[in-house]
């Protein structure tokens, strides 16, 4: 059984106002039968600051790279593919969009019509979902409980951000903080590790609930300061930079490698595709 979300946001809220300090925090109980976690720690993958990573998401995958880490499609890779990278001593995390609805899914058909708000700029084919139905929250549940079936080692939710989009929902920032805890929670429940992708105005409240962070265009933005509570916690950050200046530019390139490694980041520069037809590393 799911929480509901005023148990939830109430659990939230508590914990907000007790503070979240270090990463022996505990989490202030709950009457509800949906699993909170006594503490943030557990036996669930968390990768240091500095873990290499490889990052791809479309086309053939491609095993062949000597890192630590790699960032795939749940739906996508096959638990083989998991199993040949993890036979190499490399750690899988999966991926999947939490807040936004794909229609190539095969799981789109679970989704209520309620749900789906406004198209994602930039991507015709996503659209935007309201993160406060209860419906919404055991679709992600399900797709966590099969990042575990396939093996992988921790997951990747996307979109975990639309309380500061324009999404046809009057989400805030109480309903974002709720959904994002809850998928922690989830994921900690089925031994997996998490990570916080992007939502950078919410890093001082999740970081002690997520494991790692993965972060697009920090640099770009200058927002990559915005991070620090992963790094100075030696938890991984894995940036991925796709400006064509850096791809085209050795000089600037070097340049963001010597920001990235003083500032703990474990950085690639990648097509906006994500797929395998480029990789630039700052590390390895």
């Amino acid at each position: 059984m799911l929480l509901s979300y005023r148990s939830l946001l109430y659990v939230v809220v508590l914990t907000l106002l007790s503070g979240c300090g270090g990463n022996s925090q505990e989490v202030p109980q709950s009457s509800s039968p949906f699993p909170i976690p006594t503490q943030v720690n557990g036996a669930w993958y968390s990768p240091s600051s500095g873990t290499t990573w490889q990052w791809q998401l479309s086309g053939e995958l491609n095993t062949q790279y000597t890192v630590d880490v790699y960032d795939v499609d749940l739906f996508d890779v096959s638990k083989a593919q998991i199993s040949e990278l993890q036979d190499k001593g490399i750690r899988v995390i999966c991926y999947f969009s939490a807040g936004s609805y794909e229609a190539w899914r095969d799981d789109a058909s679970q989704f209520p019509a309620s749900a789906l708000g406004d198209t994602l700029d930039g991507w015709e084919d996503e659209r935007w979902l309201d993160i406060r139905e209860q419906s919404i929250l055991a679709i992600m549940e399900t797709r966590i409980a099969l990042a575990s079936e396939k093996g992988c080692d921790a997951v990747e939710p996307d979109n975990v951000d639309g309380y500061t989009n324009q999404t046809g929902f009057n989400l805030s920032h109480e309903d974002q903080l709720a959904f994002n805890l809850a998928l922690s929670t989830a994921a900690h429940s089925h031994g997996l590790g998490i990570g916080l992708k992007n939502d950078l105005d919410q890093v001082m409240e999740l970081e002690p609930y997520f494991d790692f962070a993965v972060n697009e265009q920090c640099f770009e933005y200058n927002e990559c300061n915005a991070l620090q509570p992963f790094t100075e916690n030696n938890k991984a950050v894995f940036n991925a930079e796709y400006h064509s200046g850096w791809l085209n530019d050795a000089n600037a390139r070097a340049t963001l490698c010597d920001q990235a490694s003083t500032m703990g980041l474990s950085t690639l520069i990648l097509p906006l595709t994500l797929a395998d037809s480029f990789r630039f590393s700052c590390s390895q």
